[in-house]
């Protein structure tokens, strides 16, 4: 498919300012799309002609923003970085808060943006790429943070027992539980924040 095919399939645009448009909000239809499908079914088995048909476009159309599935699920593996969770979690562990009041703070903040399908996805695909590394969970800065938060809650008394890095493992890792349950199940009831924190409380 060449672009102007493409045009065809999106409907003309009046002006260049509007076809340029058009282009960023196809690619960003693709990415968004693509991720949701990535996320549900996985990248190994997933093929170009699935993603058009789940998008409902043509094959070619995607060709047109992104040369292979390979580089198209890296654009999306960028979209999943967690920078802002990490920079979150980094800064509530400096300030003068008991550890309890700061996993409160990050549970708020977690289910509150669970309720968007696109958090959900982003979890999913994180937490998918962590497990394909050689690394392992362990080496993630988001895990390390919050370990660090939960080793401080055990010095105080008030976090439950064990190994930090484990723990942090069991709170992610439900995290990670109710974005698949967002992604695959229609009616669910999200856990609480409540719930969420009482995993790691003494």
């Amino acid at each position: 498919m060449n672009i102007r095919s493409a045009k065809k399939e999106a409907g003309m645009p009046k002006t260049e300012e509007q076809f340029r448009q058009m282009r960023d909000d196809m690619r960003s239809r693709i990415l968004r799309e693509s991720s949701l499908y990535f996320a549900k079914n996985g990248f190994g088995d997933t093929k170009i002609s699935d993603l058009a048909k789940h998008i409902g476009i043509g094959q070619g159309t995607i060709y047109l923003y992104f040369k292979s599935k390979e580089e198209l699920f890296e654009e999306i593996r960028k979209n999943a970085d967690n920078t802002n969770e990490v920079k979150l979690i980094k800064a509530l562990a400096k300030l003068p808060l008991s550890a309890v009041a700061k996993i409160e703070r990050i549970s708020a903040e977690v289910i509150k943006k669970l309720e968007d399908e696109d958090y959900a996805v982003k979890i999913t695909i994180y937490t998918q790429l962590l497990l394909e590394q050689d690394s392992g969970l362990y080496k993630s800065e988001m895990y390390e943070a919050l370990a660090g938060i939960i080793k401080k809650g055990q010095k105080e008394g008030k976090l439950v027992k064990g190994d930090p890095l484990m723990l942090a493992d069991l709170y992610w890792g439900t995290v990670y539980l109710y974005a698949l349950k967002k992604l695959f199940i229609k009616d669910f009831k999200m856990i609480d924040k409540s719930t969420l924190c009482h995993l790691l409380e003494g």
